[in-house]
């Protein structure tokens, strides 16, 4: 079984590079253990927006007064929702088996070790072995939930992502230990559901990658929906001899005990990097991630990594467009290093946040001189109208030059926005380019060419 290419798993990152290299004419086999699509469509991205806006939609109808509408008895079947989101996610997997069979890729099932010579070894579930040779091999095998020796999950009481979007209970009570995208997109799904829900953050402050004034945005507004935050706290031990846990948290002021039916640890992901041969082929790797080039090649040549199991960020869109590059680079097509500076960051609970590029932290820290625009949603038409006032568009720019260096927002539908940004980035847009850039009304996105206008003192609506 000769290939061209071989990748070695089917997420987000793995099945575009399969896609990308059969376009450009490779013979293409993709090895996949459990399910096509990978974490991402089966138990991340795709599955936990499932669960998000079945949340939306009931916290839509327990405030239907709000916008003239009465509805009685308003109830959630909480299984009924997990069944919608795994249906979801059933039919996203199986559109990548149709897109497989639609580029002529080879599906081969199974756990894949690389070997010597450019040789793949696939183990099948039934523990038939097959090696493979391909040309290139690249690996896209991703990450799953990190444990903490402190809190080690056992998928009952103390669980990850994964257990937290097919529970077959909903919890009365949950701790969410740690407050990246995971940690406050279960948190917003929780609460809405009706479980009390306590978030434990070892920073100062939630979401803490993202600009401070957007994190304490976030903070009050789930502070309104009844979701307790505890920042610059840990999570000590966790007893779950009871029915419930008994959380020990350490905090500034002295140790505290949480009462939990459930913690859910979300203190971040591990790549999946172990038992696939690295070590006697010689690949490097460094702080349990694989280390590559520009461009994802290894140091041993013909073998490459893209995607959550390389260094930079763990997004599924990152991954896609690293293995993209990977077999451009690869076929001898131009194309141009990743900008990891230009990656947007989504965090999908309500209200959605997202950033791109420097916090204004970050670019006084880098010696820039700024003029800062920011525009709050409660002064946009649109957002008055959707009854979703929250939050606001925050923009920094270079003041000397008029480089957009970052955008930060916080409100509803923030995630489809932040594209704009993204692409003006890298049209390398001034600021009084973008003023003049004539923004629909009424919509969410004024706000961004209001928020830039604020930055030059000629805003309009507020």
């Amino acid at each position: 079984m000769n290939y061209d290419v071989i990748v070695i798993g089917s997420g987000p990152g793995g099945y575009v590079t399969a896609i990308r290299a059969s376009q450009l004419g490779f013979k293409t086999a993709i090895i996949e253990k459990e399910s096509l699509g990978g974490i991402c469509l089966n138990w991340g991205c795709i599955p936990t927006k499932a669960l998000l806006k079945s949340a939306q939609v009931f916290e839509y109808l327990n405030h239907s007064k709000e916008y003239g509408i009465s509805a009685d008895n308003i109830k959630a079947d909480f299984n009924a929702v997990v069944k919608r989101s795994r249906d979801v996610a059933d039919g996203m997997s199986k559109g990548i088996q149709f897109l497989m069979k639609k580029n002529k890729i080879d599906v081969i099932m199974g756990t894949a070790t690389v070997k010597a010579g450019k040789k793949v070894e696939v183990k099948a579930a039934d523990g038939k072995l097959t090696t493979l040779d391909g040309k290139h091999i690249i690996i896209a095998t991703g990450a799953r939930s990190r444990v903490l020796p402190n809190l080690p999950q056992d998928g009952k009481k103390i669980i990850g992502y994964r257990e937290a979007m097919s529970l077959t209970k909903q919890p009365k009570s949950m701790v969410v230990v740690g407050s990246g995208a995971i940690g406050v997109e279960f948190a917003y799904f929780y609460a809405t559901m009706g479980t009390k829900v306590t978030i434990v953050e070892f920073m100062p402050n939630i979401v803490p990658v993202e600009d401070e004034e957007v994190s304490k945005q976030l903070e009050k507004s789930f502070k309104k929906i009844g979701i307790e935050i505890m920042t610059e706290a840990s999570v000590e031990s966790v007893d779950t001899k009871g029915a419930d846990c008994k959380v020990n948290v350490k905090t500034k002021t002295g140790n505290v005990t949480l009462d939990a039916e459930i913690v859910l640890s979300a203190v971040g992901i591990q790549a999946n990097i172990e038992n696939l041969g690295l070590e006697a082929l010689g690949i490097k790797t460094d702080k349990g991630k694989i280390v590559t080039d520009k461009y994802y090649a290894t140091n041993v040549p013909g073998y490459y990594a893209i995607g959550d199991c390389v260094g930079g960020q763990a997004l599924a869109h990152v991954a896609s467009a690293e293995g993209i590059t990977c077999v451009e680079k690869i076929a001898g097509v131009h194309t141009e290093a990743i900008d990891y500076g230009n990656i947007p960051g989504c965090t999908y609970c309500q209200p959605e946040v997202a950033s791109v590029g420097l916090t204004e932290k970050q670019a006084k820290e880098k010696g820039y001189t700024l003029k800062v625009g920011k525009f709050p949603f409660s002064a946009s038409g649109k957002a008055s109208a959707s009854g979703a006032k929250d939050g606001f568009i925050k923009l920094i720019f270079d003041a000397k030059y008029g480089e957009l260096l970052g955008a930060h927002m916080i409100g509803a539908n923030v995630t489809e926005m932040i594209a704009e940004i993204v692409a003006i980035r890298k049209l390398e847009t001034t600021g009084h380019e973008l003023i003049k850039t004539v923004h629909p009304h009424p919509t969410m996105s004024e706000a961004i060419m209001e928020a830039a206008a604020a930055a030059y003192g000629e805003v309009i609506h507020l």
